[in-house]
């Protein structure tokens, strides 16, 4: 049947998403959800079908994705014919009954959900069916596998690439700002690219943005990565591994995360890693809870990279408390270029050294962390990063003071004396994204105290900093609700934690970091 093309001044995040009136889909013999195929000269493309009742008679309304795609101008025919439902749609039904999925299966689900012929109804189901019935092993590698396939890959042609990785969970880990010039400084290449915050107060990207431009295409990172052995880079512009940015999209507002293995490994695979270090940070306040857990995670990272090809390494590091004292995107870019120059706190050093220091010892260099912390104390590390900063199009000669920060500030203040028994990592990521982080680069919070520390009443236990007052009132009254430092004199008098049922002051975060 043809229709004429009303172009819709709209974006779909990607979808491909046509809308008909109730006869004119009637006609076709299309419903809701169905699929249509559109084409235009030589070309044609699978769109999912919207019904519009107000919508005029004989005309196809199409997001910018499909109009820019087929080349179309407003008013042009186009010829639109029922579409048959994906293959991938069976494979998908076999998961929801619990059946295990093989490897071509699996690529025609991935490859369909790339090319978007299925709709977000459809890939929420296939992701939940993957969280109740889980994956074995040998599906984990064939998403990975497929995930891979279906996007572009950085070839450096260089060995060994290094990387590191965190699981996430823990607000502050600026870790990968020192660790990659640690690394190039010595000769090693490792190309980073990192994500954006998703539900954190910052991700490296967000961090490595107020340094220096981190939205680079791949031929731009080769020749950073070829003027200094590193980068640090923001992997959404990238097209790598596709797929998992559309089921991150979907995971998020359900909640759940059943691809975290593949998500993380198809990223490094089609960077070109070769030895990998993953950073599971573990503890009440971080997402893996436990130390058993932690194992049972690294060993899946270490059997999936061999199974890849790659060399895999895992550190379990502590996760109760933020790293640093920084939170939010300038605040944390401040305090690791401080750290870079020889004024670092204490657990932001260790955990960067012994980072960097595995990754060494993985390639052969021995005594990695004596290395990693000679190459900091020397200024190498430093050099190194300006040297990134500057290939980057940022200016070398940055200082931590030229770093804007948000100029409304308030300070919290402990009601009490006592010790510091416990920093909430959720409550302090809530607050510092009430307060306008990541979005707002300068906005996000300060500790002034850590575990352990003795505290008096009237001492500051941290600072809110915001680039707007209603952002900051906002965190403030938040602040007080959530109380995200805990504080007794001594342990025993703090044995009640919590009350249930009580009123909910604040909604519970679901953490899912790349």
């Amino acid at each position: 049947m043809k229709l004429k093309a009303k172009l819709l001044d709209l974006q779909a995040g990607g979808r491909r998403i046509a809308i008909l009136d109730d006869e004119t889909a009637s006609l076709i013999g299309v419903h809701s959800s169905d699929r249509v195929k559109i084409i235009h000269k030589n070309e044609y493309l699978v769109a999912i079908v919207n019904i519009a009742s107000n919508f005029p008679h004989n005309y196809i309304g199409l997001y910018q994705e499909i109009s820019t795609k087929l080349g179309l101008k407003d008013g042009e025919l186009v010829e639109v014919e029922p579409a048959e439902r994906p293959e991938a749609l069976r494979y998908v039904q076999a998961k929801i009954h619990g059946e295990r999925l093989r490897k071509n299966e699996i690529e025609t689900i991935v490859k369909d959900v790339v090319e978007r012929h299925l709709s977000d109804i459809e890939i929420a189901s296939f992701i939940t069916a993957l969280y109740i019935h889980k994956l074995s092993m040998d599906e984990i590698e064939a998403l990975s596998r497929a995930m891979v396939k279906t996007g572009s890959v950085l070839s450096l042609n260089k060995t060994p690439i290094l990387d590191k990785h965190s699981v996430g969970g823990v607000p502050g880990d600026k870790t990968s700002i020192l660790i990659v010039p640690i690394i190039a400084a010595t000769g090693l290449v490792i190309p980073k690219t990192s994500s954006r915050a998703i539900t954190s107060p910052a991700g490296t990207a967000d961090r490595v943005e107020t340094l220096c431009p981190v939205n680079l295409t791949i031929e731009e990172i080769k020749e950073v990565v070829k003027k200094t052995n590193g980068c640090l880079v923001w992997g959404g512009a990238l097209d790598l591994a596709p797929a998992d940015d559309i089921f991150i999209q979907v995971e998020y507002p359900l909640a759940i995360d059943p691809l975290l293995l593949p998500s993380i490994m198809s990223k490094k695979k089609a960077i070109g890693a070769t030895h990998l270090v993953i950073d599971i940070p573990t503890g009440r306040g971080a997402k893996i809870k436990t130390i058993g857990a932690a194992n049972t995670l690294a060993y899946d990272f270490i059997d999936l990279g061999k199974r890849l090809g790659m060399d895999v390494q895992c550190a379990v590091t502590f996760g109760e408390q933020p790293i640093g004292y920084a939170i939010g995107p300038a605040l944390e870019a401040k305090e690791a270029l401080s750290a870079i120059m020889g004024k670092s706190p204490a657990d932001l050093r260790e955990k960067a050294i012994n980072l960097a220091g595995i990754l060494l010892e993985m390639v052969g260099i021995k005594n990695g962390k004596r290395k990693a912390e000679y190459l900091l104390n020397s200024g190498k590390a430093e050099r190194k990063l300006r040297d990134i900063i500057e290939a980057q199009g940022g200016n070398w000669k940055i200082m931590p003071e030229d770093i804007e920060i948000g100029d409304k500030k308030v300070e919290i203040a402990s009601e009490k004396n006592g010790r510091v028994l416990w920093i909430n990592n959720r409550y302090i990521v809530q607050i510092a994204r009430e307060a306008g982080a990541p979005k707002d680069k300068g906005a996000g919070i300060k500790l002034r105290v850590k575990l352990g520390k003795r505290v008096k009443k009237g001492d500051i236990l941290f600072e809110i900093y915001a680039e707007r007052t209603t952002k900051l009132n906002a965190a403030i009254e938040l602040a007080k609700k959530l109380q995200p430092i805990g504080l007794s004199k001594k342990l025993e008098e703090r044995m009640l934690m919590n009350r249930i049922p009580k009123t909910p002051v604040h909604k519970e975060e679901f953490t899912l970091e790349r």
